[in-house]
């Protein structure tokens, strides 16, 4: 399915850690967060908004670019509201976001986050965590989504994105903000996989895949 929202939503939580534990809810919260930084590194390094519409910030001891275009932002916010709420009820399972060229509608990139969850834990308990363990992880990432302009075609033309959700078929769904979705998977695509993290709750496998422009 497909995001279509336009209106405002709650940002993603902050970090839930004590000490060396952490529950369900700080492990979505520290997840949600990734995607948000995530998805804004990928939107500036694939050039799809202009430059001037992101700011410089530190975060995973990183310099980030995030957006300060505000329907970008408004659009962003409420899709990880939504994807925070299908974590905490354990039945969300990956996140795609696909770039598609304006003109001829065809995908030419396909980021996929594959997320599995412990579905053995409950609200209130928690899981030890190495915090800097997690911490080195989502950046090992974040910094292979930045390099990832040394492999990927230059973007020529005028693209759009879209996210998509994969949830459990039972997912009750609020049909105002989301819809059915084809996969957007590109035929004889090139793959390449990137890096992982763990929360000890959450795993996160992530890869891409784009067309070959040869």
């Amino acid at each position: 399915m497909t995001s279509t929202a336009t209106t405002a939503a709650a940002a993603a939580g902050t970090q839930q850690m004590v000490c060396n534990s952490i529950t369900l809810k700080g492990s979505v919260d520290i997840v949600t967060e990734f995607f948000e930084y995530g998805i804004n590194s990928i939107l500036y390094q694939r050039g799809l908004y202009p430059s001037d519409r992101f700011n410089q910030c530190q975060k995973y001891g990183l310099t980030l670019l995030m957006t300060i275009d505000d329907k970008l932002k408004t659009y962003l916010q409420t899709v990880l509201s939504q994807l925070k709420t299908f974590m905490l009820a354990k039945n969300v399972h990956k996140v795609v976001l696909v770039i598609v060229n304006v003109e001829n509608q065809e995908t030419v990139e396909r980021w996929e986050f594959l997320i599995e969850c412990d579905q053995t834990i409950g609200d209130g308990e928690t899981k030890v965590v190495d915090e800097k363990e997690v911490q080195n992880g989502i950046r090992n990432v974040i910094r292979q989504i930045v390099a990832s302009v040394t492999f990927l075609p230059l973007l020529e033309g005028k693209f759009i994105f879209d996210i998509l959700l994969y949830t459990d078929k039972n997912t009750d769904l609020p049909s105002a903000l989301w819809l059915d979705s084809n996969p957007h998977l590109i035929p004889n695509a090139e793959e390449v996989e990137l890096k992982n993290f763990s929360t000890n709750i959450h795993k996160v496998k992530a890869m891409v895949s784009y067309k070959n422009c040869e």
